[in-house]
């Protein structure tokens, strides 16, 4: 992983000095879209919409302090690591109690897996297809290459065609059939001109059922997805308060939260006594969540990379205590789901061979109580996240870790 993300960002770092690819815009942050819009229910939740905030803040705690059950899963980003995710889920069928899940929810990777995620387990063949059918090959192939063209290392045509690919009219019918249930797909992308996350229900989308709405179904998918200097921000058209449409620039989701499992507001909710107590969250994680020691090179792109390493991974520590304490205080469960730290998991790699033996470790995880961990049952004050690992024997060769001499050991949290 350090080997291809050390080249990427080096590579990054060199033509940008060059300036060289960019997205034309005005001086002014946002862009006056040209045309139209023909005006139709709103798909997103946004910080500053207080109204729409405040109704899905009641309906999300509306279901959780109903009599019936409440599961909700959290797909985080990951890039390619994202078929760990996949392979879960479909273990979690053979398994045989995967539940029906009122919210689905995804950032970045795990954005494309929560369509197949919340139609349910029918669609086990196209979601393990997606991830291992080979079409995310081409996402960092030299015809993507574009720095010159985009504020990025590759186009987003490769990934726009794996999309197109797999959400077809008939996945968006079953979304729409879902969401008429009361069931809710939620994926978060990064408002880079307004620094917030955006929450778009996708249910809205897949239920208005014209031109726009399949093409935005898309967009966001697609801008969800869009890591930053790897791919380029996505311009989505919005309309404002004031019904001004502008064009606002939307990328990974994974920029401001690692996954959505609680909206803001409800972070602090508390139940009220005559409530009742319960609900299951569950999160799966498409990357590894402990403390790796080891010995770091003086390069610059090796500290640029650990640094970052070590940030993102606080962050979702800490994105998971607040959600633990959440769960805790609301007598709910959460379990987390996560690739194992002696494993090699690289974001950037998407070859065939490499996401496939992903996936195989994801569905023998999700096949095996083992493979989740659960996070409800810890010190309020002070959640541990183990350091997840599996028998070496266990790793496919694909994964075994390569180049640990530096290392100082497998992990420590």
């Amino acid at each position: 992983m350090r080997r291809i993300a050390s080249s990427l960002l080096a590579a990054v770092m060199a033509l940008t000095v060059a300036a060289c690819g960019t997205l034309a815009r005005p001086t002014g942050p946002l862009r006056i879209a040209d045309g139209s819009l023909v005006p139709a229910e709103d798909p997103r939740i946004r910080s500053n919409d207080a109204a729409r905030l405040e109704a899905f803040t009641e309906e999300v705690g509306g279901l959780l302090a109903a009599d019936k059950p409440f599961n909700l899963l959290a797909l985080s980003g990951g890039g390619a690591n994202g078929a760990y995710g996949a392979g879960v889920l479909v273990g979690w069928t053979e398994r045989g109690d995967r539940p029906v899940f009122n919210i689905v929810t995804g950032v970045s990777t795990g954005a494309l897996a929560a369509p197949f995620a919340f139609v349910g387990s029918d669609w086990d063949p196209q979601l393990k297809r997606a991830y291992t059918g080979g079409g995310a090959s081409n996402l960092l192939g030299w015809r993507s290459f574009a720095i010159f063209l985009y504020p990025s290392l590759f186009s987003a045509s490769a990934l726009r065609e794996l999309v197109d690919e797999n959400v077809t009219p008939e996945l968006l019918q079953a979304i729409a059939r879902e969401h008429a249930k009361g069931r809710r797909l939620l994926v978060a992308t990064t408002n880079l001109d307004s620094e917030e996350t955006v929450i778009w229900d996708m249910g809205v989308l897949a239920t208005q059922n014209d031109d726009n709405a399949r093409a935005l179904f898309r967009e966001v998918l697609v801008a969800s997805a869009s890591i930053p200097g790897v791919f380029p921000p996505v311009l989505i058209a919005g309309m404002q308060p004031d019904r001004t449409v502008v064009m606002e620039m939307h990328a990974d989701g994974g920029v401001n939260i690692p996954f959505l499992a609680i909206p803001e507001n409800l972070t602090l909710w508390t139940r009220s006594a005559d409530q009742r107590a319960g609900g299951a969250l569950y999160v799966i994680v498409n990357g590894q969540v402990g403390r790796n020691e080891g010995v770091t090179p003086g390069r610059l792109t090796d500290i640029l990379m650990r640094s970052y390493d070590s940030m993102s991974k606080a962050s979702l520590r800490t994105h998971l205590a607040t959600t633990a304490a959440f769960a805790q205080r609301n007598g709910s469960t959460l379990a987390l789901s996560a690739i194992p730290d002696n494993v090699e998991a690289s974001s950037l790699k998407f070859d065939q061979p490499t996401m496939t033996a992903m996936f195989d470790l994801g569905r023998e995880r999700g096949r095996s109580p083992e493979g989740w961990t659960r996070l409800d049952q810890t010190a309020p004050t002070a959640p541990f996240i183990p350091v997840e690992v599996v028998p070496a024997d266990q790793v496919p060769d694909a994964l075994k870790p390569k180049g640990a001499a530096e290392a100082v050991s497998p992990g420590q949290n």
